[in-house]
């Protein structure tokens, strides 16, 4: 009798949509992430397919110029439109589970299906982690032509950073790094003097730093464009380290629009936790924001926090999550599965400039 046997490849196809959804939705930031150009985290997909280690992406400035009015000659008055580039490297990300038959005769559960649901958490972890990475990593401006233009930027992590390379930054983005509660505390252009600005009575994560962030990012120059806007409103999305948020869920004026602002009941944040909210900006806690030990004032601890807007941060696959299988390892005893894909990140910049983000550094004491 003949049967329809479906083929490997499908089953590998399905496994593979189902692995991707499932992990981005488990990273805990795909609310934000898609192939739109307004999304914070924009997925590009450029090298799908195709060979190469780089996906470009071009930047356009805004036009800044006054234009003609009435009868004024545009002819040679017209406006250069800034354009830059940035890349994102990409490279493999692989990891694999072998379940040897002296271990899976000892037991009716499915292991090698739990290996695949065991690949997908440690996938989402791994995304989680590399956004979080982008975010908190240390812009270096590349090398400028003979033409004036910047080059192509690149990035080191922050524990990688030198003292030199963070100071650069600071002073390159100065328009949207805000220290604490002053401006004045990152004037001296020194990282290691401005966190040491940071103390633990003026300094935590507060409702009016959150609207300073906001105005830094509708007036830096170039702006940092809302990630959303509805009915004429502008928002933003706060990535925030959780003794931060914890200081803001204290915060009395926060703890006044939660009271009397939003809606009343069980799903108040007040009694829930969650997502919150303040002058047009989600703040999100995100528990893998560590800390900076000691650098702040009297030796305390703090943290980078995220006010994020269009093009934050890039995520760019070469190829997409695929699985593999191994079924005839020592004679088929030790069968195994894999998932592999071709990804990279990077914070998005240009001329050593954060292009979608406003950094709000605070102090983040632990519970006593």
């Amino acid at each position: 009798m003949a049967e329809v046997v479906l083929a490997s490849a499908s089953q590998r196809q399905v496994w593979s949509n189902t692995f991707w959804k499932e992990y981005i939705r488990e990273s805990g930031f795909s609310n934000y992430m898609s192939r739109e150009s307004n999304a914070i985290f924009r997925i590009l997909g450029d090298l799908d397919g195709k060979g190469g280690g780089i996906v470009n992406i071009p930047l356009l400035g805004r036009l800044k110029g006054r234009g003609v009015e009435g009868s004024e000659v545009l002819e040679g008055n017209e406006e250069d439109l800034e354009n830059f580039n940035d890349q994102v490297r990409i490279n493999w990300i692989r990891n694999g589970v072998v379940v040897p038959k002296s271990t899976s005769y000892l037991t009716e559960l499915d292991l090698l299906g739990a290996a695949k649901a065991a690949l997908k958490d440690w996938r989402a972890e791994k995304l989680r982690d590399r956004i979080i990475a982008a975010l908190q990593s240390i812009i270096i401006p590349g090398t400028t032509d003979e033409n004036g233009l910047p080059g192509t930027d690149s990035s080191v992590s922050y524990a990688n950073a030198t003292a030199a390379q963070r100071n650069t930054y600071l002073v390159n983005n100065t328009d949207r790094i805000q220290f604490g509660k002053l401006r004045s505390n990152s004037s001296s252009g020194v990282w290691a003097t401005a966190a040491a600005t940071i103390d633990n009575t003026d300094d935590k994560l507060t409702t009016s730093l959150i609207s300073t962030a906001k105005r830094l990012a509708k007036n830096a120059d170039p702006h940092i464009r809302p990630f959303r806007i509805e009915d004429g409103r502008e928002y933003y999305v706060l990535f925030a380290n959780s003794l931060a948020f914890r200081d803001l869920q204290g915060d009395t004026a926060m703890q006044q629009a939660n009271r009397d602002a939003r809606e009343r009941g069980i799903d108040n944040p007040i009694f829930q936790g969650g997502d919150l909210i303040w002058d047009g900006v989600i703040i999100r806690e995100i528990p893998e924001l560590g800390v900076i030990s000691g650098a702040g004032a009297g030796g305390i601890d703090i943290t980078r926090n995220f006010l994020c807007g269009q093009g934050s941060v890039a995520l760019a696959w070469g190829q997409g999550p695929t699985p593999q299988s191994d079924l005839d390892r020592d004679y088929r005893f030790r069968p195994g599965v894999a998932m592999e894909e071709l990804t990279g990140q990077k914070k998005v910049s240009w001329g050593g400039k954060n292009y979608g983000v406003v950094e709000i550094v605070t102090a983040a004491v632990a519970d006593a």
